[in-house]
């Protein structure tokens, strides 16, 4: 059976975990291809939620394999933690959950050299969750990171953390001024973990290729969106990894030959975390209106999350880059009480022309601006549908004007946060 990659199309926040929980339901292994902590995935089974953040979405399917793919970097304290979390609520994951050996962690002297760097930058911080993603990235790339296959080389793993803490404490103390947390200290935590974590590494790669020759369905998670994405976001208020389906090749070492089906997500209105440029955003009481509504608060961080009216350059953009074969539409619901939706189709750009994708670059995004198309609201409640034909024609021609922008088809629709509450489309 070929790949199914699921990614967010926005900047992310898409509620990608729970359109992957109820894909994983048709799925033999589901897996994390990029991303850290930063990402916060809620699921939310039968009225009881649950926020995920290292660990895949498909973990509340009993009999789905779960990965932790080498493109990931894993806070292990934090990942014990989400176990914990799981096995106090009666789960117990662990003979299902296989992590990659290569896969680097996030250490505390990572999220300390965060603080340090959003701290300096004052008002040019990039607004990153302060969990050390970018940091342990950056020593993935310099080539001197810890990796989770070391968690199982106890002398090896604490020779190398300490060079690590050497090297940065001395950053820390003289450009930031700050004295680092204690070494030994952070080291007894960390080979605690390890005796917990260490049974759980293994060759994911050879796992996830193993699966897809058996002709299994193996589902591929995204984290963040497009527009966060290194290379094709709006850089630099981006993130360190590449949350398209090229990502998910690199990050569980599958060939992209495998890949038949890309599901794009996207909310049918628009949200952002952190900084960095957001044409369609709304910063009066209809801005206001649509968080409350929409319940747009970080399930990582807790911030509040900026929102505005949904933007098609972004979203083509996505489709482009990511060739996605389908659509999701999420929190459709959270329109039911506007009584006209605008739909941002088109940028004017800095010159006066026009363009339908986002242009690359922050620079170029924060000079545009957004020109609308006024539809008519539905007003009424969308969330008790049981089929889409039970949703208003309102709604209904909304969702058709969508699909036709980007010409792709729309195969589901979310009105809701429970997992049953995902329609697909007929």
């Amino acid at each position: 059976m070929p790949a199914t990659v699921v990614i967010g199309c926005q900047w992310g926040d898409e509620g990608k975990g729970k359109i992957v929980d109820f894909l994983a339901a048709d799925s033999d292994v589901v897996a994390r291809f990029q991303g850290g902590s930063n990402a916060g995935h809620t699921v939310i089974v039968n009225g009881k939620k649950f926020v995920l953040h290292a660990l895949p979405s498909g973990v509340l399917r009993p009999g789905v394999r779960n990965i932790v793919g080498n493109g990931m970097v894993v806070d292990v304290l934090g990942l014990a933690g989400e176990i914990d979390k799981l096995l106090e609520q009666g789960m117990d994951i662990a003979d299902r959950l296989t992590l990659s050996e290569q896969a680097h962690m996030v250490l505390p002297l990572h999220k300390e050299l965060d603080h340090a760097a959003e701290h300096q930058k004052g008002g040019r911080k990039i607004g990153t969750t302060l969990r050390g993603i970018g940091q342990t990235y950056s020593d993935k790339f310099r080539r001197v990171g810890l990796r989770l296959g070391d968690l199982r080389r106890r002398d090896q793993f604490v020779k190398k953390y300490r060079a690590l803490a050497e090297f940065h404490g001395e950053f820390l103390r003289k450009v930031y001024e700050i004295q680092p947390a204690n070494t030994e200290q952070a080291l007894e935590q960390l080979t605690a973990c390890a005796d917990r974590l260490a049974p759980l590494v293994g060759d994911t790669v050879a796992l996830v290729n193993e699966s897809l020759a058996r002709g299994e369905n193996v589902l591929c998670e995204g984290a963040q969106g497009v527009m966060l994405d290194i290379d094709h976001g709006t850089y630099p208020y981006v993130t360190s990894s590449s949350p398209t389906p090229g990502g998910a090749c690199t990050g569980l070492g599958i060939s992209p030959r495998h890949i038949e089906r890309v599901v794009g997500v996207f909310k049918a209105y628009t949200t952002r975390v952190g900084e960095g440029p957001f044409p369609t955003e709304l910063l009066g009481a209809e801005g206001e209106r649509l968080r409350e509504a929409g319940g747009e608060y970080g399930a990582t961080t807790g911030r509040a999350r900026r929102c505005g009216w949904l933007d098609l350059p972004v979203v083509r953009r996505a489709v482009q880059i990511c060739g996605c074969t389908e659509m999701v539409v999420t929190k459709l619901d959270v329109l039911d009480d506007f009584d006209t939706v605008e739909v941002c189709d088109r940028y004017i750009l800095a010159d006066a022309s026009e363009a339908e994708l986002i242009p690359f670059g922050a620079d170029a995004v924060e000079a545009s601006r957004p020109s609308y198309e006024t539809h008519q609201g539905w007003k009424c409640q969308t969330s008790n549908a049981k089929t889409t034909e039970d949703l208003p024609v309102e709604a209904l021609r909304y969702l058709d004007r969508v699909s036709h922008a980007l010409d792709t088809p729309i195969s589901m629709v979310s009105i809701g946060p429970d997992r049953e509450q995902t329609l697909p489309m007929k």
